[in-house]
């Protein structure tokens, strides 16, 4: 929901920080690779109940994720580079719930493994939607230039990543952050699967 309006504000520093990494050879799959590895270590601090590491950790992934697109578009955007950004964010999205998961199970197993749902249906409404946008030739700009279509929601990357930042700093709340979230993620899905049969009604 909040992603066409952050990406007026975000996209200004995350150019002028590309166009550096761009004089000096870093390409923008080297910068979504190397990303992967704070957002892993996150999922890690968060398992061993290190929250303030854990939120640092996040933080620098999700910079980096923004950082790899704006490498991409001041040289050529890829495939692959699409390929592997979106691999990595739903990896990401998956072990950070995992990691609450570990550190507190009695408390939060059920929560995050419910969560994981609500994402699973967030992400595959997400893909599918791009699957046939791409088939029927639509597009959109409205999230920037991007590899596949974009379709928005009320939790979008945005809302997630203020979802993740909520809960390290209150992690005693991570089952009822949780569920809330969840249920907001099931509105999303409802509301993509909706647009779907809408727009691809034959």
């Amino acid at each position: 929901m909040l992603d066409a309006a952050m990406r007026k504000l975000i996209d200004p520093p995350l150019a002028s920080a590309a166009t550096v990494l761009k004089k000096a050879g870093v390409s923008a799959n080297a910068v979504t690779v190397t990303s992967f590895m704070p957002g892993l270590g996150a999922a890690i601090a968060l398992g061993f109940g290190e929250y303030a590491l854990a939120l640092a950790l996040i933080l620098v992934n999700r910079l980096m994720d923004g950082l790899d697109g704006a490498v991409a578009r001041q040289t050529v955007p890829t495939d692959l580079g699409g390929y592997l950004d979106i691999v990595g964010d739903f990896i990401f999205y998956g072990a950070v719930p995992f990691g609450f998961a570990v550190a507190a199970p009695e408390a939060n197993a059920l929560p995050a493994a419910f969560l994981l749902v609500s994402f699973i249906g967030t992400g595959s409404s997400f893909l599918a939607y791009a699957v046939v946008a791409e088939k029927r030739k639509i597009t959109t700009d409205i999230r920037g230039k991007k590899s596949f279509y974009y379709l928005g929601g009320l939790t979008e990357g945005t809302e997630t990543i203020v979802f993740f930042i909520a809960c390290c700093l209150l992690p005693q709340n991570f089952p009822i952050l949780a569920w809330i979230f969840g249920g907001l993620c099931w509105v999303t899905t409802l509301t993509r699967i909706a647009a779907a049969a809408t727009t691809f009604r034959d």
